[in-house]
């Protein structure tokens, strides 16, 4: 009997390695369908239209995305009252806006898709997110595998994804929190993948003749130093990935912009120079969408954290942004948020959306 228990234990050890090496590779295999995913919204051309669902009204947009001979050309038309859109042309892009009777114009991403809350998947992510398949599904009439990006912490959202299983395209996309549930949606209604689309697919139907034209980009050293101010501590998996001075839409004034991702997620972090009056400093948590923002008052400057990422995040790095060569500053992570107090114009600065 003792050897007959031993052999069962050693049977029940094996397939216990089996059942590991088996959720190793399906994790495998899930994260290599995201990096096609990526792939996919940067190489292939499609056209085709779809609802976002967040913390307000339905929109319906229409996309176009072309690759041809090298070049990407991509327009994204906001279907609804407010007919924005948005332009890009390879690394050039255009923020149409006439409600405002505004061009905003600014650099394109480097990769991918206008598409909104579409994650971009670094090599290293695994570490903060358990990515798996999570079952087979139809949208629009094709067949899809459902990719789940659960976060391991409070720090960050995760996302369920239902890719195409032919072209990788994703053809419904959710943000969610960590109770599951879910915060924002793209949802394609209509898509031709491999459409040829004319050059004429990508010109504004709005008169822009008398629009005004503001440029976004960076300023490095017009009017200030992008060192001048760090984050005393980063939430973990987090890293700051790029420094620029860039003059904020609507004031024109110049601020200190750190990008600070963690592979996945995104945080923009804007500390700017003392508002003048009429304008005042704004203090405590703001939400747009999905999107929350978090700004406080450091050295008489106004700083505010905001991105697609859980309150307690944008308020983490809100608190740590400190003058650079300053002591250490902490915030802890469960400190309780106050609410938002605006200032008469003044308000968190989120960039358009269409």
């Amino acid at each position: 009997m003792r050897g007959a228990a031993v052999r069962l234990l050693r049977l029940a050890g094996i397939a216990g390695l089996l059942g590991v090496a088996t959720v190793a590779r399906a994790d495998s295999e899930a994260r290599r369908w995201l990096a096609d995913m990526t792939e996919a919204l940067a190489t292939q051309s499609y056209a085709g239209e779809f609802l976002h669902l967040g913390n307000g009204p339905v929109e319906k947009l229409r996309i176009m995305h072309r690759v041809r001979d090298g070049h990407v050309s991509e327009r994204l038309v906001g279907l609804g009252n407010a007919r924005r859109e948005v332009l890009r042309n390879d690394g050039d892009m255009q923020v149409i806006l006439p409600d405002q009777a505004v061009i905003v114009m600014e650099e394109a991403p480097s990769a991918g898709s206008l598409l909104g809350s579409l994650p971009t998947f670094d090599v290293d992510v695994e570490e903060h997110y358990q990515v798996e398949f999570s079952g087979l599904a139809r949208v629009i009439g094709r067949s899809a595998r459902v990719v789940t990006v659960e976060s391991k912490d409070a720090y960050r959202f995760g996302y369920r994804l239902w890719l195409d299983e032919t072209t990788r395209i994703p053809l419904r996309t959710d943000l969610i929190d960590s109770k599951g549930r879910v915060l924002e949606q793209v949802v394609f209604t209509t898509l031709d993948i491999g459409a040829a689309i004319p050059d004429s697919a990508f010109r504004t139907s709005i008169d822009t003749s008398r629009f005004s034209v503001v440029r976004e980009h960076a300023h490095d050293g017009e009017t200030g130093h992008d060192d001048e101010w760090t984050l005393s501590h980063l939430p973990p998996g987090y890293r700051i990935r790029s420094r620029s001075i860039e003059r904020l839409p609507g004031t024109g004034a110049p601020a200190t912009h750190l990008l600070i991702t963690d592979g996945l997620a995104s945080v923009s972090v804007f500390i700017e120079e003392p508002p003048a009056p009429p304008r005042q400093g704004v203090e405590g948590e703001g939400r747009f969408g999905s999107a929350y923002a978090y700004s406080r008052i450091v050295a008489g400057h106004q700083v505010t954290a905001v991105g697609e990422v859980p309150a307690v995040t944008v308020a983490f790095l809100a608190g740590a942004v400190v003058p650079a060569g300053r002591q250490r500053v902490e915030l802890g992570p469960n400190a309780p948020i106050p609410p938002l107090v605006p200032s008469r114009g003044s308000r968190p600065r989120l960039p358009p959306r269409p």
